[in-house]
């Protein structure tokens, strides 16, 4: 799933917003959409399909004003966690954290049939459902890590009482118990052993 803000606030509300695992495409160099692509479980930027990656490099190139007219337009993307917004940028503008996580990508020229594909399944959402779906993903996460945690817990007590079964077993401890020892007191015998 891609997505993108219609504006240069809306971009800025996504930035905010968005899921450290989402990988953020934009012109280099120059005035573009921001598109975000969600990853699937498992996925990383080194298993992205080139073709995907060229989708949302069209993408942006399209939804650039100035990019859009240019050939051999540069692309960075990486992932939203390596995004810095700091107080003194402009609304809509970035930083990283790490250059050496960001990767580039040349585009030739724009392929209208990507563009009029992807167009033609573009649906568009407030900012606001884009955050109650973040807030329920978040949410979904937070029940299965705690889930997992009592699923652990679980097996830890499970495997202690079995070593602890085990222990005792080895130990001598089971076979001297007062109730069933005898002396020679408790033992009436026939003295005619000789």
């Amino acid at each position: 799933m891609m997505y993108m803000g219609l504006d240069k606030h809306e971009n800025e509300e996504l930035i905010k917003h968005s899921w450290p695992e989402d990988v953020w495409f934009h012109v280099d160099k120059l005035s573009s959409a921001h598109v975000y692509l969600r990853l699937q479980p498992g996925q990383t930027l080194d298993t992205l399909p080139e073709a995907v990656v060229m989708d949302c490099c069209q993408l942006v190139k399209a939804n650039s004003i100035q990019g859009n007219k240019e050939n051999n337009v540069g692309i960075v993307y990486t992932l939203a966690s390596n995004l810095k917004k700091t107080g003194d940028m402009d609304t809509g503008q970035v930083g990283f954290h790490d250059q050496k996580a960001v990767r580039r990508a040349r585009v030739e020229k724009r392929i209208n049939e990507i563009v009029n594909r992807l167009d033609k399944t573009k649906t568009e959402k407030s900012t606001q459902k884009f955050i109650e779906e973040k807030e329920e993903r978040d949410k979904k996460e937070r029940e299965d890590k705690r889930r997992e945690a009592r699923e652990q817990k679980a097996r830890e007590a499970e495997e202690a009482k079995r070593n602890q079964e085990e222990a005792s077993l080895k130990s001598y401890s089971n076979l001297m118990k007062p109730d069933q020892m005898k002396s020679n007191r408790d033992i009436q015998d026939d003295d005619d052993f000789m």
